[in-house]
């Protein structure tokens, strides 16, 4: 969900608490009866009004979770409250509705402390106010007067906030995974027309050869078969082997061609998920291995490795059998820089 659906969401739930806050201190100073201790009453008032202020509005440009000091004020404050308006009121007057203005003020209190992500002081809150008004009125009349609403405000929240904070998580990772899909199509559509280019460029260089050889009835000399083998060759390893190619291995194939090297390429995927800058680094010590040996058959293998990037093997003769003597070069090219 994008910051503007956060900024409107927290400016509503903001205006809302501090509208309820402000309807239960107005439900507490509009007294019936005269308390036998007013400063007591205003004294409990002014520390529920500094707290829940507090609670809603410290540090909520910045943070959805509230402060710990904060949350531990609002802890404090939820078992001194209910005993200042108990010790303000006489006895006969504990049951009025301008003297339980606390059970639904703190139970906004326990409800801002939920939303702000401090679940356990929310929850702590609730249970002092339980234990405080049951002491003061009794435990099935702080019920009936509004204890019950309380205690399900609170439940409620908690319940949002676990699904809210579930929709943003899946929210942000569908979009993680959006934007991985859409850079992974991205770069195919870029390998596929990088393909589709050398792969012209392949079919470009064999072109006059297969006119010639058409026109000729293939008698070709022997200049002209040789490069009808580069370009054949060309071909296949354009086809077989595009990632692994940039002009210095071109080169150093066709050298090694000319010399009457057999070379054969293949691509499978060794150099998925590297950077290009990795890729041009391994192109470029490939071409600096076919350079430096000589070598009568080179097999260039790029293999889904966990290590390997691409495998270099070169044999001192093609008609040689498949033993470890025949193998005059072996070179591994990681897929991490060892730089």
């Amino acid at each position: 969900m994008g910051p503007h659906v956060n900024r409107t969401v927290r400016s509503v739930a903001t205006s809302l608490a501090v509208g309820f806050a402000m309807y239960f201190v107005a439900r507490g100073v509009w007294w019936i009866e005269q308390p036998t201790a007013p400063l007591l009453m205003v004294a409990a008032i002014g520390l529920y009004l500094v707290v829940v202020c507090a609670a809603i509005l410290w540090d909520s440009a910045t943070s959805v979770r509230m402060p710990l000091w904060t949350a531990l004020l609002a802890l404090v404050a939820s078992a001194v409250i209910p005993v200042l308006v108990t010790l303000s009121l006489a006895p006969a007057t504990l049951t009025a509705p301008f003297a339980t203005w606390y059970i639904g003020a703190l139970g906004l209190l326990g409800i801002v402390c939920v939303v702000r992500r401090r679940l356990a002081i929310g929850w702590l809150v609730i249970v002092v106010l339980i234990a405080a008004s049951s002491a003061a009125l009794g435990f099935f009349v702080a019920l009936s007067l509004g204890l019950v609403g309380s205690v399900m405000w609170v439940a409620v929240a908690h319940l949002l906030v676990m699904f809210w904070d579930r929709a943003v998580h899946d929210t942000e990772r569908l979009a993680g995974i959006q934007q991985a899909v859409s850079a992974w199509h991205a770069t195919q559509q870029v390998r596929q027309k990088e393909r589709r280019l050398r792969t012209q460029f392949a079919v470009a260089v064999a072109g006059p050869l297969l006119s010639r050889a058409v026109a000729t009835q293939g008698e070709l000399d022997a200049g002209e078969r040789l490069e009808a083998r580069l370009a054949e060759g060309r071909l296949r390893d354009e086809l077989r082997g595009a990632d692994l190619l940039n002009d210095a291995v071109r080169d150093a194939i066709e050298e090694a061609r000319r010399r009457g090297a057999v070379v054969t390429v293949f691509d499978e995927g060794g150099l998925d998920e590297l950077t290009e800058e990795r890729r041009g680094e391994i192109r470029d010590e490939l071409a600096d291995v076919l350079r430096e040996a000589r070598a009568e058959r080179w097999i260039i293998r790029a293999a889904k490795d966990p290590r390997t990037a691409v495998t270099v093997v070169g044999r001192a003769s093609a008609g040689r059998a498949s033993d470890d003597d025949a193998v005059d070069v072996w070179h591994e090219i990681p897929r991490e820089s060892s730089h």
